[in-house]
C-alpha cells in the first residue's frame, strides 16, 4: 500500500461525512416545511444526486430515523446545558420539558412523525435526567413522595406525547398545548 492510500482513504470518508451531513441538514429543513418532502427534493436541497442520498439512506424510513437522532442528539447537549443538579428540582424538570418543547416549535417535523418503537431507545436519556431531578425533588420535598418515580418519569414523558400530538393535531395551538404541559406536570409533581 502506498502513503497515499490513507491520504486518498480519509479524504474520501471526510467527503463523505461532509455530504451525509448536508443531506442530514437539507432532510431537516425540508421535512420541517414538508413532511412528506421525497427523497429527490432532498437530494436537490442537498446540492448531491439522489444516488448520494440512497448510499447514505437506503430508504425514506432510515433517513427519518437519523434527522430525529440528530434532533435528539441537539435536544440532550442543550438539556445537559441546563445544569440540572442545582437549584430547584422542579424547576429543572420544567426547564427541561421548556427545551424539549422548542425542540417541536424550531422542528414542526417532530409533531408529525408516527410513534415508533426506536423512541423508547431516544427517551432513555431524558428519563435518565428526569428520574435523577425527581429522586432530587423528593428528597428534598418538593416533589410528590406518593407515587413512584418510574410512573412519574413515564407520566411526563406521556403528557410530552399528549401536549405534541395535540399541537400537531391542530386540537391546541402550540402555545396552549405547551401551557397545558407545563400546568399538568406541576400538579402531578407538586407535593
Amino acid at each position: 500500500m502506498s502513503k497515499e492510500e490513507p491520504v486518498r482513504r480519509r479524504r474520501r470518508r471526510a467527503d463523505a461525512d461532509r455530504s451525509r451531513g448536508a443531506v442530514l441538514a437539507a432532510a431537516i429543513a425540508l421535512l420541517d416545511e414538508r413532511i412528506d418532502a421525497s427523497m429527490e427534493s432532498v437530494a436537490a436541497a442537498a446540492g448531491v444526486t439522489r444516488q448520494t442520498v440512497y448510499a447514505h439512506f437506503p430508504s425514506r424510513d432510515l433517513l427519518l430515523n437519523a434527522v430525529v437522532d440528530e434532533l435528539t442528539r441537539e435536544t440532550i447537549a442543550a438539556i445537559d446545558a441546563l445544569e440540572l443538579d442545582h437549584g430547584p428540582a422542579l424547576d429543572g424538570v420544567l426547564a427541561l420539558l421548556d427545551v424539549g418543547w422548542r425542540g417541536f416549535e424550531q422542528h414542526p417535523l417532530l409533531l408529525h412523525l408516527p410513534l415508533s418503537a426506536e423512541q423508547d431507545e431516544r427517551h432513555g436519556p431524558v428519563a435518565e435526567r428526569l428520574e435523577r431531578l425527581i429522586r432530587r425533588g423528593q428528597r428534598a420535598g418538593e416533589i410528590s413522595r406518593e407515587l413512584p418515580v418510574a410512573w412519574l418519569v413515564s407520566a411526563l414523558i406521556a403528557l410530552g406525547h399528549a401536549a405534541g400530538e395535540a399541537a400537531g393535531a391542530n386540537r391546541l395551538p402550540t402555545r396552549k398545548a405547551a401551557a397545558a404541559l407545563r400546568t399538568s406536570v406541576i400538579r402531578l409533581l407538586a407535593p
